[in-house]
């Protein structure tokens, strides 16, 4: 099996994809695609990301071919267990899945306002109302998932799944742009930051050479 991902620095829906096949514990290649760079358009058009329409992460097993992290990380589910990334007990299992499917699907103001950049701390950011609006949701839903079914660890749902792999880039995002969060939120995020598998994507992070200016600043 093997994932294709872009920059790490950058790329979230990456990081989503990549936390998800670490997640299986099934052994992987992992291949980088520098994003943007001289060869880009070249290389989303042909070759091994082709049937993702030039889009990453995207995981092949064998001939098997899948593209976007939420059904990277359904096809390894199905593939390992789903045990290994949902809660068991059906009520928290339900909010799980609401809360990975509406950061799949929303937060369209954070997503453009706060471009993933793991490398980088941003002074002074001050975020649009939609935006803060967005902030403010995710952070009622992980007070819900922590008050609610969190007695079992330091992540949303008490151990690490699936709701943990969707908001890491949300957590990295807060820490780039210095969002005040509450103490429950503040505990969480360092929950997630001090994860083996987050400390090996930012120190990955930190040693790549490639730069997107466009994501260096804040609009």
């Amino acid at each position: 099996m093997k994932i294709i991902i872009g920059n790490k620095n950058y790329s979230s829906w990456s990081l989503r994809g990549w936390l998800a096949a670490k997640q299986s514990g099934v052994s992987f290649e992992e291949i980088v695609v520098p994003l943007f760079g001289e060869n880009w358009e070249a290389t989303r058009q042909g070759g091994e990301i082709q049937p993702s329409h030039g889009k990453v992460p995207l995981l092949w097993d064998d001939e098997i071919v899948v593209w976007d992290s939420l059904a990277m990380l359904e096809y390894l589910a199905d593939k390992v267990g789903r045990d290994r990334f949902w809660p068991k007990d059906d009520t928290a299992r339900g909010m799980a899945r609401s809360m990975v499917a509406e950061m799949h699907s929303s937060y369209q103001a954070l997503r453009s306002e706060c471009p993933m950049n793991v490398r980088k701390r941003f002074d002074g950011f001050e975020p649009s109302e939609a935006c803060k609006a967005d902030i403010l949701r995710i952070l009622g839903l992980w007070a819900e998932a922590r008050s609610r079914f969190g007695s079992g660890g330091p992540y949303l749902f008490g151990t690490f799944g699936a709701a943990d792999i969707f908001f890491a880039p949300v957590v990295s995002r807060f820490i780039s742009y210095q969002i005040p969060v509450p103490g429950f939120a503040a505990a969480y995020m360092q929950a997630i930051w001090e994860h083996d598998w987050m400390k090996a994507w930012i120190e990955a992070s930190e040693n790549e050479e490639w730069v997107i200016e466009q994501y260096e600043t804040v609009s």
